[in-house]
């Protein structure tokens, strides 16, 4: 893609490619999103939310899963506790993703 418009912005040196080549790099450049760096975070907190949700879940499952194997062996037990904590944490990361993403935007300057 970048060779491409490399070699657009050379043709359009030459006065007969100059129609050609501005039609081509607008179709390219019309297909590619470019966003802004908000954009791009404000992208990045759904998917960082949707991912910490979505792990923090299957702790929580596997959690529970161990829980009810455990059949009383305190060993067990305490894995399935390990568990559920860490399922917690990423609740609570999930939580602060947008507080955390929002520092740094700040910080960054965007």
């Amino acid at each position: 893609m970048m060779n491409t418009v490399f070699m657009l912005h050379h043709l359009s040196t030459f006065p007969e490619f100059t129609s050609a080549t501005a039609e081509i790099a607008s179709r390219i450049v019309g297909s590619v999103a470019v966003k802004t760096l908000p954009e791009v975070i404000e992208g990045l907190k759904t998917w960082v939310m949707g991912i910490l949700a979505a792990v923090a879940t299957l702790f929580m499952v596997i959690g529970g899963l161990r829980y009810m194997a455990a059949a009383g062996d305190p060993a067990q037990v305490e894995q399935a506790k390990g568990s559920f904590k860490a399922a917690l944490v990423g609740y609570a990361l999930a939580v602060m993703a947008p507080v955390i993403l929002k520092i740094m935007q700040d910080i960054i300057g965007a």
